[in-house]
């Protein structure tokens, strides 16, 4: 019997060495090396979902650039809007689509429900339910299509027999870590595994003009499992994101080779699944029957949409001698540069005071205009003096206290105007052009102006 041959991969980077080592000569990372099983039985030199008659031999050669026809993708708009913004503006012919996210937050049933909504013949592939489980979740979601096939397979051989007998206009896949080939003697979930199997769906997915949907699993670190070229390999990365202890979810799409690599999806978890969230501002705004303080609204964009959204923030004297500064769903290093522009710039005394900022709804915030809106909540707090609920905030600060423009200014501000806000603070340089606006547009240079327009 021929002896088995075998391989170390990183688990990081999918890098491979004839032996164990230590530190990852490719992305430096330490003790990420496994070994698994390499070796590859005799291959077919047709694909398994093309017909003997059908094939033919192709032959690449170099074509001038001047010489090819360019026109935009085509692409097949789903009825999940929130889906076709994000993909931006629908799934294109041939596409490899690679969905991560945490356990239970959604994927499965994102990808159930567009399955059952679609107008075309769709191969929904689960390794990891049963026939009957994915009825059983069908039936909750409340959409019947009978163009929807299901399929409880893992030997990628076998999903593509049934695809040639089926011919479907998509084919979604959950998930790829399940996958395993007959060609590679590893187990499923393997370095070789998933990079096999996902090299032979890109290779069908362009081969045949076929949309396909690749659901991943994630690590602790948040990372989608396998090796780093998966992420390669595929057109567009999308992350599905939330908090179970939360309604809402958020997609967002970190590659996307067709589209912008900014944009965001929100939905919402019902009973029946999961709801799209047309217009997120006025689920992200809170109705207060009171006024509080440290709480304000600020308008941030996420790819081309803007979104208003409401910011706490709680300011109280530290009690454990050592200051605390805590931020959930906004980046903790600019708070602290805030609160260090706060303190030199307009001369409040924070470096002795616990900070806690939180941003509404599980939203994770990255857009610098959103922090004239921070800056005011944590004065407010600090002041224990309600902002006015029909003022919003947008603006950049500096670190010599300057309030900067942002970009998509007329977008932020035009979003204020129609939720019904009175009063927007912003950039000096941004009123310019603004003024014919029925809501109010308030230039400050600075935030000390800021401060003083808001409590004297």
């Amino acid at each position: 019997m021929a002896k088995s041959k075998t391989v170390f991969f990183c688990q990081n980077c999918g890098a491979s060495s004839p032996k164990w080592i230590g530190n990852c000569p490719s992305c430096k990372q330490w003790n990420t090396y496994v070994e698994e099983v390499v070796e590859k039985t005799s291959t077919q030199s047709v694909p398994a979902w093309v017909d003997n008659q059908e094939e033919k031999t192709k032959k690449s050669s170099p074509k001038l650039i001047t010489s090819l026809q360019s026109g935009p993708e085509q692409r097949i708009e789903t009825t999940d809007a929130e889906l076709n913004r994000v993909l931006g503006g629908g799934v294109v012919f041939g596409s490899l689509v690679l969905i991560g996210g945490e356990p239970g937050i959604g994927k499965s049933t994102l990808m159930l429900q567009v399955a059952l909504q679609s107008d075309q013949k769709v191969l929904y592939v689960s390794g990891e339910e049963s026939e009957t489980q994915l009825k059983m979740r069908a039936d909750r979601i409340g959409i019947r299509n009978e163009a929807c096939y299901i399929l409880s397979a893992t030997e990628i051989q076998e999903i593509f027999k049934q695809v040639k007998k089926l011919k479907p206009g998509f084919l979604i896949v959950d998930s790829v870590q399940t996958l395993f080939s007959r060609s590679i003697e590893s187990t499923p979930g393997s370095i070789s595994q998933i990079r096999e199997c996902t090299g032979q769906l890109l290779r069908f997915a362009k081969e045949t003009n076929t949309p396909v949907f690749l659901i991943g699993h994630i690590t602790k670190d948040g990372q989608i499992a396998g090796p780093k070229v998966l992420e390669h390999m595929v057109d567009t990365v999308l992350q599905f994101e939330g908090d179970r202890h939360h309604v809402y979810r958020i997609l967002r799409a970190v590659k996307n080779r067709f589209g912008s690599a900014s944009e965001m999806g929100i939905y919402e978890m019902a009973g029946e699944g999961l709801r799209e969230v047309s217009n997120p501002s006025e689920v992200l705004i809170s109705n207060r029957d009171q006024l509080l303080s440290g709480i304000s609204i600020t308008a941030a964009v996420e790819g081309v949409r803007p979104l208003m959204i409401e910011t706490q923030a709680l300011v109280s004297t530290a009690v454990y001698g050592t200051p605390q500064r805590n931020s959930n769903g906004y980046d903790l290093r600019r708070l602290n540069m805030l609160l260090a522009v706060l303190e030199k710039r307009c001369g409040f005394k924070l470096g002795a005071q616990d900070v806690f900022v939180n941003i509404a709804g599980g939203l994770k915030l990255d857009d610098p205009g959103t922090d004239l809106g921070i800056a005011s909540a944590i004065l407010s707090s600090y002041e224990n003096i309600p902002l006015p609920t029909l003022t919003a905030f947008v603006g950049e600060i500096g670190l010599s206290g300057e309030v900067r423009a942002s970009r998509r200014m007329d977008q932020r501000i035009d979003e204020a105007e129609k939720l019904g806000f009175e009063e927007i603070i912003v950039s000096a340089n941004s009123v310019k052009g603004n003024s014919a606006k029925s809501i109010k547009v308030i230039g400050v240079k600075n935030i000390m102006e800021v401060a003083t327009y808001l409590f004297g």
